[in-house]
């Protein structure tokens, strides 16, 4: 069902669109704590080496490209090209398959008015999906044990992870022990969108990658990450050079 590939070390898993419903409920129903990551550019440079967040990617459950760069990197280091999702729409998808299936969601991160937004909207387009809980993010760290143990005792299918969790996909990922049988899934803008704060990405703008001059409108300093951007393009000549 999935195909295990690595790009400059990284790897990143090949999931086709048809597949996604049936490979969901499949690491649903794996035991203990799981996770799903959203695998960009910067984030792939961060995940090669030895360090949690790289030890984090290697030990998820599914390793989902949200890239164009990571798949013309693996057509040029000659690997099975993976599918890029966009992650809007895989959260739908995700969260579409729960509600056919009855699961469940706790909500983690945002800001109250945020978070409650995206609670109500989430409930009138998913009235089927069970909202076991709900936790703002920005909390204390004297505050961490009780949300932890909110989550462990609602032990909801999946637990959506928003803005306001410094620590995005690590903090499950350091606290996996902690838990009972979860997916956990971290994406920054995730209720922001649901709450109609943040304006999602238009659709054709992703589809041609260029979803980058979106941000930079928003923040310029982030034309810096092109320095990244160019080292990841030397890491793959690397990469193809030592493969010959």
């Amino acid at each position: 069902m999935i195909e295990r590939i690595d790009v400059a070390g990284v790897p990143v898993d090949i999931l086709r669109p048809e597949n996604l419903d049936q490979e969901i409920l499949e690491i649903l129903s794996k035991p203990g704590t799981k996770q799903i990551v959203f695998l960009n550019v910067w984030n792939l440079l961060k995940a090669r080496g030895k360090n949690d967040y790289a030890e984090c990617v290697r030990n998820a459950d599914l390793v989902i490209p949200i890239s164009k760069s990571i798949l013309k990197g693996a057509k040029f280091l000659k690997r099975d090209i993976p599918v890029r999702y966009n992650p809007f729409d895989t959260v739908i998808n995700i969260l579409s398959v729960l509600e056919g299936h009855f699961k469940s969601v706790y909500l983690l991160g945002g800001t109250r008015k945020t978070l409650l937004q995206a609670e109500s909207n989430l409930k009138a387009t998913y009235p089927e999906l069970h909202i076991v809980g709900r936790c703002v993010g920005y909390f204390s760290k004297n505050a961490e044990p009780d949300v932890i143990q909110a989550i462990y005792k609602a032990q909801p299918s999946l637990v959506l992870v928003s803005e306001g969790i410094k620590e995005k996909d690590l903090w499950s990922f350091h606290r996996k022990n902690q838990f009972a049988s979860s997916i956990f899934l971290y994406y920054r803008d995730a209720f922001g969108i649901f709450s109609s704060r943040i304006q999602r990405v238009n659709p054709k703008t992703f589809e041609k990658g260029h979803e980058m001059m979106v941000e930079l409108g928003h923040n310029p300093f982030k034309i810096f990450l092109i320095f990244p951007f160019l080292w990841y393009n030397l890491v793959l000549l690397w990469y193809k050079i030592r493969k010959k």
